[in-house]
């Protein structure tokens, strides 16, 4: 006797932002479709149940980092971890979609069957492989890797006495109470630790090799404070508006005006320093503005830590770890109980799923990216990775507005199956334009993205609004079988 593999019309990886929020789309715009989400790990949540370090928080305000078709809650423009998790969980719960989820399902790979339009997905579930098919699926996997942080080695750790913690993977039994902690690197993660432990720990130092663009915002949207007697029906859409309005124009003016924009930081950032800390040398990047992602840090939290003195920041590079520290290059050391290696992600792509079509396996490097959506050769197939210069769901939401709009319309023309197909003309551009490290050291892995539209990833909300939202679904570009 053969088992039938179950089938669902919609299957969807992953069961953080992405995946709450393409599922409540998906059941609002289709209620006739069938739906699963595959997860993972044992509960919802993604990056925000993942992260546990002291003080994880959002690094986008909440009135664009909420979806659009449910507003966030609260004035508050920059939200602890916790309070995401909360708003998250709650609107799964809402819309059903919690009862979608299927935990400790993980997907190993997927084949695309031309003959039968659908996907086979091979999924490990606690050790016994199970096959599932679908009509679409939809990779909200997010793009780094959630078992493995970027974690590169450093001379002479072997010799350190104490204790060295990666973020990604925070010990619930931490005590840094009166210690001297060195936290390694510069970016939204090390900017969000050091000031969240320096009231309990004895001292904490930031190291940076390179100093990020740092900028001090309130931490309650003075817009939502003011309007906060409205109706969160009206308040809510003005309040996302202007926040989207302001991120577009302040990342359009740094591309067009770096050296205004650097000037702009220096005059926000640098009034909120401690006397004998130099601008120059801890906080004024050898790129310009959203060459790499800038970081916010909410009341000038960071800046209250160094005026405190019970942190300080040092830039240089490391020498090596010594039995009770960090030597850096300059000679400088660096007495530490604990060093927390706060030097990035580690990106992984699709969630590591094998995609292959018709039994041959494809390379995601080896396809372009249609719209930021879908890939050009992988039939019904699409994949939510949201903005580098703005709220992640800015981009989640206008990828869900899409699919729910593709399927109508196949449903309308009486079709299957829907790919991208490459224009032989369109020359190939990375996939992400950032100098991040964590992004140049995964290019090799990620799409491309190509010279012209519809390849082109303008990392812009109202091009993509007008592109992906209202443009044409049958352009010329999709082929429907």
């Amino acid at each position: 006797m053969v088992n039938t593999p179950e089938h669902v019309d919609v299957l969807i990886v992953g069961a953080g932002l992405s995946g709450i929020g393409a599922a409540c789309q998906i059941k609002a715009g289709h209620p006739h479709r069938s739906v699963a989400i595959l997860e993972s790990r044992d509960v919802s949540g993604g990056t925000w149940d993942l992260f546990r370090y002291p003080g994880i928080r959002s690094d986008s305000d909440m009135f664009t980092f909420g979806y659009r078709w449910r507003p966030w809650p609260s004035d508050t423009a920059l939200a602890d971890g916790e309070l995401i998790l909360d708003y998250l969980r709650t609107v799964a719960e809402e819309n059903g979609v919690d009862k979608l989820i299927r935990y400790r399902y993980k997907v190993i790979a997927a084949d695309w069957s031309s003959a039968d339009a659908r996907w086979t997905v091979r999924v490990d579930h606690d050790g016994a492989e199970l096959t599932l098919t679908c009509y679409f699926l939809w990779g909200a996997t997010g793009y780094y890797d959630y078992e493995e942080g970027h974690r590169p080695e450093f001379p002479g750790e072997e010799t350190f006495a104490g204790q060295i913690v990666h973020p990604q993977f925070w010990p619930e039994d931490l005590d840094y109470a009166g210690k001297n902690v060195v936290v390694i690197g510069s970016g939204a993660t090390a900017v969000t630790l050091v000031p969240s432990m320096s009231p309990t720990a004895g001292h904490v130092t930031m190291l940076q090799r390179t100093p990020t663009y740092i900028l001090p915002q309130p931490a309650r949207d003075p817009l939502a404070v003011a309007l906060r007697r409205l109706p969160t029906a009206v308040s809510y859409p003005v309040v996302r508006g202007s926040n989207i309005l302001k991120l577009v124009a302040n990342y359009q003016l740094a591309q067009r005006f770096p050296t205004r924009a650097k000037g702009f930081v220096r005059k926000f950032t640098e009034r909120q320093l401690p006397d004998g800390v130099s601008y120059d040398k801890h906080f004024q990047p050898p790129y310009n503005p959203w060459d790499q992602r800038l970081c916010v840090v909410p009341n000038s939290d960071l800046f209250r830590a160094l005026r405190s003195g019970k942190a300080s920041v040092v830039t240089d590079t490391i020498e090596t770890f010594t039995p009770t520290g960090i030597r850096t290059t300059d000679g400088t050391e660096l007495d530490a109980d604990i060093i927390i290696t706060a030097t990035g992600l580690k990106l992984k792509i699709f969630g590591g799923i094998e995609l292959s079509v018709d039994g041959e396996r494809q390379t995601p490097n080896d396809h372009m990216a249609y719209k930021g959506i879908m890939l050009s050769g992988i039939p019904n197939f699409a994949y939510t990775i949201g903005y580098t210069n703005a709220s992640w769901t800015l981009k989640a939401d206008l990828v869900g507005d899409y699919v729910v709009r593709l399927l109508a319309h196949m449903d309308r023309i009486g079709k299957r199956a829907v790919v991208p197909v490459r224009d032989p003309e369109v020359e190939e551009r990375p996939f992400m334009d950032l100098a991040s490290g964590y992004v140049q050291r995964a290019l090799d892995v990620m799409p491309k993205q190509g010279d012209r539209a519809p390849w082109r990833l303008k990392q812009n909300y109202y091009a993509d609004v007008r592109a992906v939202r209202h443009g044409a679904i049958d352009d010329g570009v999709l082929a429907f079988s």
